[in-house]
């Protein structure tokens, strides 16, 4: 009898559970098929281990060394991988796309992290939205990569994605949503979306790692909206151990290179003041700031002990785009911090798309030598940090 009671008392939690589940699926089920809840992005990798949140693996275990060992962590410290805009190819208004996965050759490196973040340029779908209207297609074309191509990133070891750009808008909210959903299928993180998608929160290996992403673009969080920024930055940082910050701004052409230290007036948008806004964002919590800039690479700086990348490039742009010189240049920062976000060293390793636009080691290390003299240039008083010519990052 009393096994038969204690079996009853487990059935009745068992069906409890169901129900309560059920109930829960039931409404996310009535709701738009576009709608992803943030609480449920907010959870979903939380307490789950890192090889079954992405697959990623390090470069040791996948039996291949990383084109550049970079500096290597230590115990109390965790390792960041920084990117710029990755666009993997589009199927608008006609497939401009490759036949094969473009990051293949930088696979080891870019999963060789605690984590690894970059800017999706662009959205992740397969047809539908209603395409922005501009006046120029071919000087401003919208970007509607193949849901499939989404497995290239999980693949490469992406944790998280900033969502904030020019291009996630391309086809108004129904590719933001969908985007929003393929991402979630992956397991990889995303934020940047005004009112729907504002920041991230994953627990990875012990550590809790919060995401804010800012543009000044149409459905994004807005960078010149500084009340609001510190206090989406400073509510993450009271949640988390390390907070990340993307920032992307359009702007384009060698003349970009060089830091403006202004507000930045373009084409009648107020696309803000990226040295002030990365120091402020720094000031509310920021532990390591990622600045997007397309196909231009910009400087670094150490701000009160925080790294700031002001512009990351391309790394991938599939694009009709010619890809030759500094479009066709980008920086992967590996950044180790202790375990509250203090900048400790750093690696660039160099890539270049040049030619087939597939992006891989540069042997010429020129990514490098741009960042060495856009420092000095910029910052002429010194900017805390020192890049040497193989692309190690110390303080001075």
């Amino acid at each position: 009898m009393d096994k038969f009671i204690w079996a009853m008392a487990v059935f009745a939690a068992i069906l409890a559970l169901v129900i309560g589940g059920g109930f829960t699926a039931l409404e996310y089920l009535k709701q738009s098929p576009y709608t992803v809840k943030q609480e449920a992005q907010d959870k979903i990798t939380e307490n789950t281990p890192t090889s079954q949140v992405t697959g990623k693996t390090t470069a040791s275990e996948s039996g291949k060394p990383p084109e550049n060992a970079g500096t290597e962590k230590t115990a109390g410290s965790v390792s960041i991988i920084g990117v710029g805009d990755i666009m993997l190819g589009s199927n608008y208004p006609a497939a401009y796309l490759p036949d094969t996965n473009i990051l293949k050759n930088i696979e080891t490196v870019l999963q060789d992290a605690d984590i690894t973040v970059g800017n999706l340029e662009g959205t992740l779908f397969d047809e539908g939205g209603t395409p922005k209207k501009c006046a120029d297609p071919k000087i401003y074309p919208l970007f509607r990569t193949p849901s499939s191509y989404g497995q290239y990133l999980a693949d490469a070891g992406f944790d998280y994605l900033n969502l904030a750009n020019d291009h996630i808008n391309d086809f108004g909210e129904q590719g933001i949503m969908a985007t929003a959903v393929n991402l979630e299928e992956l397991n990889i993180k995303f934020s940047g979306i005004e009112n729907k998608f504002e920041t991230a929160i994953l627990k990875k290996n012990g550590v809790k790692y919060g995401f804010v992403s800012f543009a000044a673009s149409t459905a994004t969080v807005k960078l010149n909206d500084y009340a609001k920024a510190k206090r989406l930055i400073a509510q993450t940082k009271e949640k988390t151990d390390i907070v990340i910050v993307m920032f992307h701004v359009r702007t384009e052409g060698r003349q970009a290179e060089q830091l403006p230290f202004s507000t930045k007036i373009s084409h009648g948008e107020n696309r803000g003041n990226v040295v002030e806004f990365a120091r402020l964002a720094v000031d509310s919590g920021a532990d390591v700031v990622f600045g997007q800039v397309p196909r231009v690479t910009r400087a670094v700086e150490l701000y009160k002990n925080r790294f700031i990348s002001y512009g990351s490039g391309s790394l991938a742009a599939y694009t009709a785009t010619d890809n030759e010189g500094i479009g066709g240049i980008a920086p992967i920062f590996k950044i180790i911090t202790d375990k509250q976000g203090k900048f400790i060293s750093g690696t660039i390793i160099p890539i270049t798309q040049a030619g087939d636009k597939i992006p891989k080691i540069d042997p010429e290390k020129t990514v490098i030598e741009r960042i060495i003299y856009l420092n000095h240039s910029d910052f002429p008083n010194g900017n805390g940090l020192d890049v040497s010519p193989d692309g190690s990052i110390t303080r001075q």
